[in-house]
């Protein structure tokens, strides 16, 4: 039976079996229910390829500056109103601190940044969360990741159409069934983390949350440093085409990233390294 026949037995309203349970029997991973990519006119996907390189370098570019270095410097006819849409659509936010102009809506949470100053000594002491715009050959789609602050590792990933909590919510659950609970969660205060469902699924482990500043993209700096890597080193190079591609591909670097590559500023090892001695010791 071929992954996509699979797929399709997949019952999302099951009475007795979760998504994940059925995956799992079925043997696809549960990011293959999200394979189909979300598409934009041919022009606004060469404008979103460019603005996430872009971004990638200068995280404080803001949707007038873009708009200009796009139209000066890349040659585009392009206006404001266009790239704040694709900012939007791509889900970027600018490092600077913004006007407070609106009132946050008082149901959503938002919990202190509580990783300033503090030594992470430990594997599963702190994970950080993030998720990313991911340019394909046709169309696009959304990556989201948690890493281990101490070791670098990537614990779990997976990818979507969509940016919605449900989506998040699995992922993490998923991480947590794998690894256990780590001491500290740290994310943006994207809507899918400020969730109730998501905070509570925190609340009930006993996790610790911590939360970027508005608009501070440098305060989650390990996942940041992650997504620059795979998109400088295998995306932009050899764009995928299709979801399945996208999956293999993001699974084939994941593999690498954390048994493979040394990081420097670990003692040049790779991350699972660092994370299954520690691990061991404790």
């Amino acid at each position: 039976m071929s992954t996509t026949e699979r797929r399709q037995k997949v019952v999302r309203s099951h009475p007795r079996l979760s998504l994940v349970q059925q995956c799992e029997l079925l043997g696809i991973h549960r990011s293959g229910l999200y394979y189909r990519p979300k598409s934009e006119s041919r022009l606004n996907l060469r404008l979103m390829k460019e603005i996430d390189a872009h971004f990638l370098e200068h995280p404080y570019y803001g949707v007038e500056r873009m708009t200009d270095y796009l139209n000066l410097d890349m040659g585009y006819r392009v206006n404001v109103k266009r790239i704040r849409r694709l900012y939007k659509i791509m889900g970027l936010q600018t490092i600077y601190r913004k006007p407070r102009t609106t009132i946050r809506d008082p149901k959503s949470y938002k919990f202190p940044y509580l990783l300033k100053n503090l030594p992470v000594e430990r594997p599963d002491q702190v994970w950080q969360t993030d998720i990313t715009y991911i340019p394909m050959f046709r169309g696009f789609m959304y990556m989201n990741a948690i890493i281990d602050a101490y070791s670098r590792k990537i614990l779990n990933c997976s990818i979507s159409n969509s940016m919605d909590k449900v989506w998040c919510i699995e992922l993490l659950q998923d991480t947590i069934a794998k690894y256990g609970t780590p001491e500290v969660h740290n994310s943006d205060q994207g809507t899918q983390y400020t969730s109730t469902e998501y905070i509570d699924v925190l609340k009930i482990h006993n996790i610790q949350i911590s939360m970027d500043g508005k608009g501070r993209a440098l305060d989650n700096i390990y996942i940041e440093r992650f997504w620059k890597s795979i998109k400088y080193e295998k995306i932009y190079l050899n764009p995928p085409n299709g979801g399945l591609d996208l999956y293999q591909m993001i699974r084939k670097c994941i593999e690498f990233y954390n048994t493979k590559r040394r990081h420097t500023e670990i003692g040049k090892v790779p991350p699972d390294q660092i994370y299954n001695s520690k691990k061991i010791a404790s």
